[in-house]
């Protein structure tokens, strides 16, 4: 018999498909003090897997980053423990400032659930450029996943 934690894991494409369902991750990184550093953000997934946010370039999480490329992701969900489900990333995080990357992230992080056509997508393009030019991209490319889905159980505890 599989172990419990074993019952309750994710696969690749579960993994996949409830980061495309989820809109916002806890970000985690080394605070210049020692401390976590955690902050909610809104989030893209690439077809590689790689998690991409923005920021602006002068914030703490960038510095922070900078220093040490060590993070820890965390998206999460459910109110009761039968529904707890969630996904711990640890990720190393590459800062990228590259105006047409920011753009093209906040286009993805944006458009997420809209069925947006080719006009849609450039005005929302257009709409994001003012302020990209303060931003960067927060790569995270993941190394190891931490998964569990209560619901696999079925009532079972």
């Amino acid at each position: 018999m599989p172990s419990r934690r074993k019952l309750i894991e994710l696969d690749a494409d579960e993994i996949r498909d409830y980061l495309d369902t989820e809109k916002t991750l806890i970000i985690v990184g080394n605070g210049h003090n020692g401390y976590p550093h955690p902050m909610p953000m809104w989030f893209a997934q690439d077809a590689d897997g790689a998690i991409r946010c923005t920021t602006f370039t002068k914030s703490q999480k960038v510095l922070n980053w900078r220093r040490d490329p060590k993070a820890t992701l965390l998206v999460e969900s459910g109110v009761e423990y039968a529904e707890l489900k969630g996904v711990v990333i640890y990720a190393t995080c590459e800062v990228i400032d590259d105006n047409d990357e920011v753009k093209d992230t906040l286009v993805a992080i944006n458009s997420r659930g809209r069925n947006l056509d080719d006009e849609g997508r450039a005005k929302l393009r257009a709409a994001v450029s003012g302020t990209a030019a303060k931003r960067v991209v927060l790569k995270f490319t993941p190394v190891r996943y931490l998964t569990w889905d209560h619901a696999k159980l079925g009532g079972r505890y």
